[in-house]
């Protein structure tokens, strides 16, 4: 008689307990469909299903998931980014180690092409990337009647890390192997202070490409890395294995609740990967005592420059590279447009939101110093620019009227949004000036 009772007894805290846990289901799924709703703006039993993983609602931006290391060494050009036909629908890293749908040079296949080539860092490229989606300075040229009927090409010779005088040289070499340009877009300044004060700091020269990104490689290919950045790039790898697999799983949800455990697990996989990133370059950027023995050569300075002496040397040798861009170029009657891109450390009127300030802003970043003594010292620069006949256009103030949050990073790159109003300058501007131009010519 008692075996009974404890087997009903049993029997109802099973039931119970199922029923809780049934309940607790509910509310998880249901929670889970407004948190996806809020994050995506739409129903997820009736959501578009995500053909990339970059639409899966992670923030991969720096997350490189088929390689870590993905510069290489280039003789010309100082490091390009690996040659590979798996970048993303539409786009390749092509055989120059520029992120296009073309490798170069780049020939005209019809008469009424008109080529657009866009220089700088990782701001130009995602900008670049964005141009060839979108067309939005095409929208912009084609109201000027001469270029209505054209067919426009936009050509990326931007990678991220890039910084003067690797534009110039990179516009000079690809001009020598015959690439045609109808326009130039040089898109920068960030770089330039921001990637100078680090070589600065690290007594190498202003003009040298970033420490950050050839130090690494020169350890590599010394055979010199720090046990810790060893350990650091095992972790990366782990992670960024890990990573691909929950975003694998991420796109075969089937429900709410698995969508937004698994946001949750994967996004925490990928806050690890950015830290270990954060150890490895810390690491990898180590010089060496004694590099006699180095394989690569990079130019050194005896000792750190004083911040006055240091941005005022980085603020000529930006206008210099970009007056020389201009003036080859316009031995062709190319028009050339140099862009200072916004910043978030440069401050202006822009107010920021508090879920935007925790993206934006770090307050161990190197870069924030730099770009707060560096821009005054480029704005002094544009005097000069302007005496020898260039375009500046000055982005600094572009994102000070709209609400929404538009970084993406604490570094400098902006999201969707972000982009559309960047675009939306650059082409107003480019069309404002050339309309000018024509008035001009007319008088």
């Amino acid at each position: 008689m008692k075996d009974f009772k404890f087997m009903n007894k049993s029997q109802e805290i099973l039931k119970i307990a199922l029923i809780n846990l049934g309940l607790l289901f509910i509310f998880l799924e249901i929670g889970s469909l407004g948190w996806y709703f809020l994050k995506h703006k739409q129903f997820f039993y009736t959501r578009e299903k995500a053909q990339d993983k970059s639409a899966l609602g992670i923030n991969l931006e720096g997350v490189r998931l088929n390689e870590s290391i993905v510069e290489r060494f280039h003789p010309f050009f100082g490091f390009i980014q690996k040659p590979s036909a798996d970048f993303r629908p539409g786009f390749k890293v092509n055989n120059y180690g520029f992120i296009s749908p073309y490798d170069y040079p780049f020939k005209k296949t019809k008469p009424n092409q008109f080529i657009i080539g866009v220089f700088g860092g990782s701001v130009a490229s995602n900008y670049g990337i964005f141009e060839v989606q979108n067309k939005i300075l095409p929208q912009y040229l084609k109201q000027l009647p001469a270029l209505k009927d054209r067919e426009f090409v936009i050509l990326s010779f931007a990678t991220g890390g890039y910084k003067q005088p690797q534009q110039l040289l990179i516009l000079n070499y690809f001009l020598a192997l015959g690439q045609e340009l109808d326009m130039v877009v040089n898109i920068d300044g960030f770089n330039e202070v921001a990637l100078s004060n680090l070589n600065n700091k690290n007594k190498i020269d202003l003009a040298m490409p970033s420490i950050q990104h050839i130090l690494p490689l020169a350890n590599l290919a010394n055979n010199s890395l720090s046990i810790k950045a060893m350990k650091a790039t095992i972790r990366i790898q782990e992670n960024k294995t890990r990573i691909n697999q929950g975003l694998e799983s991420l796109q075969h949800c089937s429900l709410a609740a698995c969508d937004a455990l698994t946001s949750v697990y994967v996004q925490n996989l990928v806050n690890n990967y950015k830290r270990d990133v954060i150890k490895f370059e810390k690491e990898g950027n180590k010089q060496q005592k004694d590099d006699s023995g180095s394989v690569i050569y990079i130019n050194t300075n005896k000792s750190v420059l004083q911040d006055s002496a240091a941005f005022e040397a980085m603020a000529w040798n930006w206008a210099k590279s970009s007056i020389f861009m201009h003036k080859v170029l316009a031995a062709s009657n190319v028009p050339y447009f140099h862009v200072l891109q916004p910043n978030q450390y440069y401050q202006t009127k822009r107010v920021f939101g508090e879920a935007e300030k925790q993206i934006a802003f770090n307050k161990d970043t190197p870069y924030a110093r730099a770009v707060e003594l560096g821009y005054p010292a480029l704005f002094k620069k544009f005097p000069n620019l302007e005496k020898n006949n260039i375009d500046i256009l000055n982005a600094v103030n572009v994102f000070d009227k709209t609400k929404d949050a538009v970084y993406v990073d604490s570094c400098c790159h902006y999201n969707q949004a972000g982009e559309v109003i960047f675009s939306n300058y650059v082409g107003r501007s480019i069309l404002e000036s050339l309309r000018k131009d024509e008035r001009n010519k007319k008088k």
